[in-house]
């Protein structure tokens, strides 16, 4: 069996571009601890190189775009290269995020490298312009020879020439982890330059002196440890879509006529022990291209899309729609695509029941009425201040883009967390025995022990019981407005506890109360 495999240089740069839809041109860099993980052709030809320092990086360059290393993301950019490559040959094996392997396909006229630059064409359509494709008796050869192709070109090892093709290679190419890079390291300071010098070497000292990786490099070179191609099962269809003739005009018939179509998504998915959290439906217009939906949305839920959701959501767009004239033609094609889709365990009722399906549909009701941002739920994130840790996110889409709440946070208030956080802050006053103002100095010295404060503006003087703090804080110091802020916990000699802010030069408020 011949083996072939694709590989696409630079993934995990072209992935963060191609999400946020940036050309693959712009120099750019994925980093992890603030290292150079990967970088593309436009930033290497500017000085960058893999295990740079950011700053290094970025002053060889300074229009790098930087992004932080999300395998994630490039597992899910990925998918779709895998998808193409089946499309043509199936049964792939995803070796990593931009590097694929299949079965060399034999019965192609042309051969092998026209089955490549089948392979490369059909890429190019999706926008990956660098591919490259290596074929060979087995997988550690082909992807020795897919890395030494040219861009969109094949490198085709004939058969049985794999040994004599490995033997010329440097041992460089053994695989970039922690023990090959110290086996690497080893073998040049022992003046074993090639593969073919390792492979001279008795197998038993290979094994006992370089490890587990290069004993199997030294067992390939010399024709055996061939390791067999695991392949994927292709994802099944889940998207599901029901085409009207004639088309229909009116919400609430179309509505009745998805039912079917809805129970068949929500079968299909059950079929493989899945549910759904996110769904894209898209309506087509009479006379318009299957590309272009006239009105597209994607819907979320907290816990997962029944048939009878489906055709609510559904019901609620086309309403939207119609009213809106985002939809001015006759609707001839319903898709249902879930997005996001996970095994049904995870959403299984608990023992005793779960949230009332009535209250669900009834927010989700009033969202499709309102608007997406019409119902919110508080979410925690991230901060120092009571109302830096909560933000708001529309009911039933997932929080992105919060502030880490496991982060220290230095200068942010210690539990228990306050449970009335005010939206604009009280004028207040804290005053000590003397009557002069409580203050804090520039080094967080608090000037004078507070004895009395008057936490609400229309309130009376109240004497303090117990006090802690401060908690300072200076905010945006490198910049012309900076803040410096110190907080306080004040508790009254009537039991109420208040957080309570002093601020440069001389002010203070009533944040939030521990009731």
């Amino acid at each position: 069996m011949r083996v072939m495999v694709v590989w696409c240089p630079d993934w995990p740069v072209v992935a963060a571009l191609a999400d946020e839809g940036l050309p693959t041109h712009l120099p750019a860099a994925v980093f992890h601890a603030n290292l150079v993980q990967a970088s593309n052709a436009a930033s290497r030809a500017l000085g960058v190189r893999r295990g740079m320092r950011r700053r290094d990086a970025q002053s060889r360059c300074p229009e790098l775009k930087v992004y932080a290393a999300t395998p994630e993301r490039d597992a899910r950019t990925f998918e779709t290269v895998l998808a193409a490559v089946e499309e043509q040959h199936p049964g792939v094996a995803p070796l990593r995020p931009g590097m694929a392997a299949l079965r060399a396909p034999a019965r192609v006229r042309g051969g092998e490298p026209a089955a490549a630059a089948v392979l490369a064409e059909r890429l190019v359509g999706l926008g990956v312009w660098d591919s490259r494709v290596g074929v060979a008796d087995e997988l550690f050869t082909a992807e020795q020879a897919a890395r030494r192709a040219s861009a969109q070109d094949c490198h085709v090892i004939a058969p049985g020439e794999s040994v004599a093709f490995l033997r010329e290679l440097p041992v460089d190419v053994i695989e970039d982890s922690v023990e090959g890079r110290e086996a690497i390291s080893l073998l040049k300071r022992l003046g074993l330059r090639s593969l073919g010098d390792l492979a001279d070497l008795p197998a038993a000292a290979v094994r006992d002196r370089f490890g587990s990786k290069v004993a199997w490099v030294h067992r390939v070179v010399g024709g055996a440890g061939a390791t067999p191609l695991t392949t994927r099962t292709p994802p099944p269809e889940l998207a599901r879509h029901v085409d009207f003739e004639p088309p229909l005009d009116n919400a609430e018939t179309i509505s009745f006529s998805v039912r079917q179509t809805a129970d068949r998504v929500v079968a299909g998915l059950a079929a493989q022990q899945l549910v759904c959290t996110e769904v894209r439906i898209e309506a087509f217009c009479e006379g318009t291209s299957y590309d272009d939906p006239s009105s597209a949305r994607e819907w979320l839920h907290p816990r997962w899309f029944t048939a009878a959701d489906l055709v609510d959501r559904l019901h609620w767009q086309l309403q939207g729609g119609f009213r809106g004239g985002d939809i001015r033609a006759p609707i001839n094609r319903v898709l249902f695509t879930p997005v996001t889709v996970v095994p049904d365990a995870v959403h299984a009722d608990g023992l005793w029941g779960g949230t009332d399906e009535r209250v669900q549909r009834g927010i989700a009701r009033v969202q499709g009425m309102l608007g997406h941002e019409a119902v919110v739920v508080p979410v925690l994130q991230g901060g120092r201040a009571p109302a830096d840790r909560q933000t708001l996110v529309p009911w039933g889409e997932r929080p992105t883009g919060l502030r880490p709440a496991a982060h220290p946070w230095p200068g942010s208030i210690p539990p228990p967390a306050p449970a009335r956080v005010f939206s604009s802050p009280w004028p207040a006053e804290v005053v000590a025995g003397s009557g002069r103002p409580v203050a804090v100095d520039a080094r967080g010295a608090v000037l004078g022990e507070p004895a009395r404060f008057r936490p609400e503006p229309r309130g009376g003087w109240h004497p303090v019981a117990s006090w802690a703090g401060p908690w300072a804080v200076e905010e945006l110091w490198w910049e012309p407005g900076a803040r410096r802020v110190a907080r306080f916990q004040v508790v009254g000699v009537d039991g109420r506890a208040w957080l309570m802010t002093w601020e440069a030069p001389g002010s203070w408020w009533t944040e939030a109360a521990y009731d």
